[in-house]
């Protein structure tokens, strides 16, 4: 059996593929220790479980406020003060990253992503 080179599209591909991946495993990890964050969040920080409804329903970390990301923009009010500590999280760190960029495009200062809730 005879095999045939890889064509530069296939390559491309998996190229693309692979940085995705990169990138997936890296907003995992979040921008902040689980230590780091549990010490702001004893401090006072809000900590936000950006997942669904039935998700949150489902287990959650202990006195977290559920704002599903489908809803963030429309219930910015809920969150406080811009200046507030924010801890956001979901469970695999894709929708805690988008979220962290939204409230930081709100004006939102301090705004960390803890990443998958399984670091906590």
């Amino acid at each position: 059996m005879k095999s045939t080179p890889m064509t530069p599209l296939q390559w491309i591909l998996i190229a693309v593929f692979g940085l995705l991946l990169v990138w997936m495993l890296i907003k995992r990890r979040g921008d902040i220790s689980p230590e780091a964050a549990k010490q702001l969040v004893s401090e006072g920080a809000l900590l936000l479980d950006v997942r669904s409804t039935s998700e949150f329903g489902s287990g959650h970390l202990p006195g977290a406020l559920n704002v599903p990301l489908s809803d963030l923009t429309g219930r910015l009010a809920e969150l406080g003060s811009k200046e507030r500590p924010i801890i956001i999280y979901c469970q695999s760190g894709m929708r805690s990253a988008a979220a962290a960029g939204m409230l930081k495009h709100q004006g939102f200062s301090k705004v960390s992503n803890l990443g998958a809730m399984s670091r906590w």
